[in-house]
């Protein structure tokens, strides 16, 4: 039976470039892991082993570390969208670039008060340390005329002592669950937010002020719903970052509900009050969904793995 040949991409996966900026005695880091992936007139080259048209994935890695010199890395966005343009209009056969980014961050180390024996605070502004809270991610995808730009988060750990409950649910023969009127919500927040920021006509989104408050957004929501469910809170926590951000017209999430479960003490003549929990990693109950500003379709894929 005759074959052809379909979907295909080539490129560098998971450059790690660190970006140190020196501010006279101050200095900033950027640490990036870079994945470029490259598509386009490629046919050949899996019918045949013609490499004419490829650009070697060594000379993806070496633009990466290159490009971290020429332009910088004023955010992860911009750094893959000078990446992105340049791959599609440097090489005539490459018709779409995706850069994928995750970023790691990092955060100054507070110093001893500079009358001390050792070197002062005002003197230590080179020592940092990795931020542990969450991974930030972004996609850039460029085809010659137009963007997509995807970021978000993952990783990021969230959890209300209190103000949520999970009652009124479907019950059958299979039912063990007991309705909860106080309980503890949890959950590891994977999120990704799509820009309306679609071509170079378009005044460009300050991506690093975009980040930080569509993360607070998301914060202040989850902290001040009062949740029946986490669905409810999901969408609180969407509809937060669309109202306030003009520059986001969808946001996705997948939350895995971190079960926390009330001890039984009773054997050993002990009242739980809502005081001592067992965290159960699996198998847990996971929650996803899509919000969209009214009017705009969904672009961001449904199975968040293949973003």
């Amino acid at each position: 039976m005759p074959t052809i040949l379909g979907q295909n991409q080539y490129g560098k996966a998971e450059n790690r470039v660190v970006k140190i900026t020196r501010d006279g005695a101050t200095h900033h880091i950027k640490d990036l892991n870079v994945s470029v992936a490259l598509s386009g007139d490629m046919d050949e080259v899996h019918y045949s082993g013609s490499n004419a048209h490829v650009l070697p994935t060594d000379t993806t890695k070496n633009t990466v570390y290159a490009f971290a010199k020429e332009h910088g890395i004023e955010s992860a966005e911009q750094f893959g969208i000078h990446l992105a343009r340049h791959f599609v209009t440097s090489q005539e056969p490459i018709k779409v670039a995706r850069i994928r980014i995750e970023e790691y961050a990092w955060e100054r180390i507070a110093a001893s008060d500079a009358n001390s024996q050792f070197i002062g605070a005002d003197e230590v502004k080179h020592s940092f340390v990795r931020k542990g809270q969450e991974t930030r991610v972004t996609q850039i995808t460029y085809d010659g005329s137009s963007w997509e730009v995807i970021s978000g988060l993952k990783d990021l750990v969230v959890m209300n002592s209190t103000n949520s409950e999970f009652w009124g649910y479907v019950k059958d023969k299979y039912t063990t669950l007991q309705e909860a009127y106080d309980r503890i919500l949890a959950t590891q927040v994977s999120a990704r937010w799509r820009f309306n920021w679609t071509d170079d006509e378009q005044r460009m989104p300050h991506w690093e002020k975009s980040y930080e408050q569509t993360r607070k957004h998301m914060l202040q929501a989850f902290a001040e719903t009062y949740s029946l469910s986490l669905q409810q809170t999901l969408y609180q926590m969407g509809s937060r970052i669309i109202n306030n951000r003009s520059e986001i017209d969808e946001v996705r999430f997948s939350l895995p509900n971190k079960h926390h479960f009330l001890v039984d003490l009773e054997p050993f003549g002990l009242k739980n009050d809502n005081e001592v929990y067992f965290a159960a990693d699996r198998p847990y109950g996971l929650i996803e969904a899509t919000i969209l500003r009214d009017g705009c379709e969904p672009k961001i894929p449904v199975d968040l793995t293949n973003l």
